[in-house]
């Protein structure tokens, strides 16, 4: 798959996702849906922000790395999105369960800063 295939497909993808996490939000009410409801709606927004962080992420480094091999920015990229999305959907998830303090957003976050060090160190060896 080339890169161009690889950017549409994943802008076609994230539209979807916003589309049905919208469709989401509007029609299913969270008091009655149970956890299939909110398993939808948490993974909707996961992958909805995890295209659109990677899509700002990829046309950034793209932009700033013009040297840099294309497929280590794609890896990249979608490593560091995948982090940042999943951290705005934990913050969410802990508010929805009145457990967001300001300890449990620093071990969150120490927590996601932790795997990517392990996985900027394995990279290297």
């Amino acid at each position: 798959m080339s890169l161009k295939q690889l950017i549409i497909t994943i802008i076609i993808a994230t539209l979807l996702c916003w589309a049905s996490w919208l469709l989401v939000i509007f029609e299913v009410d969270p008091t009655t849906a149970g956890f299939y409801g909110l398993l939808i709606f948490y993974s909707s927004m996961f992958l909805s922000l995890l295209g659109l962080f990677f899509l700002i992420s990829f046309g950034f480094r793209k932009m700033f790395n013009r040297l840099e091999m294309e497929y280590k920015l794609v890896g990249m990229s979608f490593r560091q999105s995948f982090f940042f999305s999943l951290a705005i959907v934990g913050f969410f998830f802990l508010q929805s369960k009145d457990l967001l303090t300001w300890w449990n957003s620093i071990l969150l976050v120490l927590a996601l800063v932790i795997l990517e060090f392990f996985f900027l160190s394995y990279r290297r060896k």
